[in-house]
């Protein structure tokens, strides 16, 4: 049967597929997140934009999402994937390593704002259940936005995933605590307590299962070589730890979240990941279409103040709350900072929440309506609440790390200086700290000296270009000097300028290649390293291993051709040399 282009499914579809294929590619090229992008397109092809004009307008039909509940399914798988993908970066090992962050800080910051949002909301006039049933909803974050933007082993993304994973758990017994509190509820708490007891036998028979009959599943598909069998048998199993999870009275996503850290301890976990991404990001973007669609433009602009009052109130609360838990767990201001700000707005599950307590009746559906439209703004201001995170991370570390730094160096030398923290800097950095060497980096772009501190390195913010600026590394003081700058023609300037004023120091460049090499050992460097001979280098020694030779003949020949070519760059430099210094002593005779 054919399918005409009055049919909804088709017609949405290519709404859909279009906004991705326009939405990701224009996004990425002014570097603005797609986030804002999906959003924007959901609110423009949803009921209060263009599908407002489809009555006047009928070629707008195919512009346009006829059915915004229609797409709602792909959204939640979007989000059901989202968490699968997780579990796949996870291990249980990892897992059971942050338990006592999940239970502590994430139990801490859920009840915590959930408590001063409902107190604040009970004094405004909300009756008690209401408010803890808003305020329980209105704690909650977003997991598909917040993961994307921040990862999950980042200084920033740790303890987030960690709060965000307590939420995902305590998000079934949170809607079943509501249905009890209802006027009209007959199980009680005795209900919460059977869901608990299912989801665990649940959960429990998941695990054993899995570790048992996964690896043989996915053994049995690699064999067949077909990649279309082994993407069925990765969607297979997360529809079924979904639908497991679901039937036992726990929320899908916990199912998702099983199933990929079970195939995370398998061989297999690499290649399910690439096969799936595709529908995760294709079904996230369904979602923040489902999100901007929720948007009324007309019922914002008649109510914007109080919005703006409800959205500015739930984000101070959320932000202050996580920033200070995160201050007593001894995590570092400029990380609080940046996660409360992160962690700010309310989340898809919040929706979830407000649509439950509002069947419960306690709260009106006015009331409901109001608090689903934050919601929906929120979610839309998030990588614009992730970015003021990151300013005020930055500020906070410009002002107090930065002179602490100086401080030192002033006070006690800078043990071994290293110019540009880079991807050449920080491994320097790395093998100094592994060897209990202490050092100090100095780095000119912002961002890098902001991350730079987050995760704990001594980092200055300067421009060695300025001699003021070199004068403060008290070099005199330093055990060596690294120069790994990519810039030739400042790196030999710097060079010759150092040598002159600290002639024993030790001094090791990086070079581009063995002419540049050169240029910096006459300009007075103890070693050059050249980019090129390097990986020339390191490609030989991997060939010779791998056909066979032994590590040990290796290693030595790798050294003795090193000492080889520096011994040459080193000549040719002393060749270059010597005629330039005859011309000068000549020039002074005449």
């Amino acid at each position: 049967m054919a399918i005409g282009l009055e049919n909804t499914g088709f017609s949405d579809t290519l709404v859909i597929l279009g906004a991705a294929g326009i939405v990701i590619p224009a996004f990425a090229r002014f570097k603005v997140s797609p986030v804002i992008g999906f959003i924007l397109v959901g609110l423009l092809v949803g009921p209060s934009g263009l599908g407002t004009l489809v009555r006047d307008y009928p070629w707008l039909y195919y512009l346009t999402i006829s059915d915004a509940h229609a797409i709602e399914p792909f959204a939640e798988f979007g989000i059901v994937l989202l968490l699968f993908s997780i579990g796949l970066e996870l291990s249980l090992r990892r897992l059971w390593a942050m338990r006592a962050s999940v239970f502590g800080l994430g139990a801490a910051e859920l009840i915590g704002a959930a408590a001063i949002i409902g107190l604040g909301l009970n004094l405004l006039g909300q009756g008690w259940a209401g408010a803890i049933g808003l305020g329980l909803a209105l704690a909650l974050s977003s997991t598909a936005l917040i993961l994307p933007i921040a990862g999950t082993s980042s200084p920033v993304g740790r303890p987030a995933f960690a709060m965000l994973l307590f939420e995902d758990l305590a998000l079934v017994p949170i809607i079943f605590a509501l249905g009890a509190m209802a006027p009209t509820a007959d199980q009680g708490w005795a209900g919460i307590m059977g869901v608990l007891l299912r989801g665990f036998i649940t959960v429990a028979i998941m695990f054993i299962g899995g570790r048992i009959f996964l690896p043989r599943l996915f053994g049995q598909a690699a064999r067949t070589k077909s990649p279309e069998l082994f993407l069925a048998i990765s969607l297979l199993v997360v529809i079924v730890a979904s639908l497991a999870t679901a039937a036992a009275g726990l929320s899908p996503i916990v199912g998702a979240l099983l199933a990929g850290l079970l195939i995370a301890e398998t061989e297999y976990h690499s290649e399910v990941e690439v096969m799936t991404a595709p529908f995760k990001g294709l079904a996230l973007g369904v979602f923040l279409i489902t999100v901007g669609m929720s948007l009324n433009l007309r019922l914002i602009a008649e109510n914007w103040q109080s919005l703006l009052l409800g959205i500015a109130g739930v984000v101070a609360v959320k932000a202050l709350v996580t920033f200070g838990l995160l201050k007593l767990s001894r995590i570092r201001s400029a990380v609080a900072a940046e996660t409360g700000m992160l962690m700010s707005s309310p989340g898809e599950t919040t929706l979830i929440v407000l649509a439950t307590a509002a069947q419960a009746q306690l709260i009106q559906p006015s009331t409901a309506s109001y608090w689903q439209t934050v919601t929906a703004i929120g979610l839309t201001i998030t990588p614009l609440l992730a970015q003021a995170g990151k300013s005020a991370a930055r500020r906070i570390e410009m002002r107090g790390t930065g002179e602490d730094v100086e401080a030192e160096v002033a006070e006690v030398g800078p043990g071994t200086v290293v110019i540009g923290f880079g991807r050449v800097g920080r491994m320097v950095c790395d093998m100094l700290r592994a060897h209990g060497k202490p050092f100090t980096a100095v780095e000119a772009d912002i961002d890098a000296v902001a991350e730079a501190r987050r995760d704990g390195y001594p980092v200055m913010f300067g421009d060695v270009a300025r001699p003021e600026l070199v004068d403060r590394l008290n070099l005199g003081r330093a055990d060596a000097l690294v120069l790994t700058m990519d810039d030739p023609v400042l790196t030999v300037r710097l060079a010759r300028r150092v040598r002159g004023w600290v002639p024993g120091l030790t001094i090791v460049a990086r070079a581009r290649d063995a002419h540049h090499a050169a240029q910096l050992y006459r300009a007075g460097v103890t070693d050059a390293v050249p980019e090129t001979l390097e990986s020339s280098l390191q490609l030989s020694e991997a060939l010779l291993v791998d056909l066979g030779v032994a590590m040990g003949p290796v290693i030595a020949s790798i050294h003795e051709k090193r000492d080889e070519l520096r011994q040459s760059i080193r000549a040719e430099a002393e060749l270059e040399r010597e005629p330039r210094i005859r011309r000068l002593r000549t020039q002074d005779a005449t």
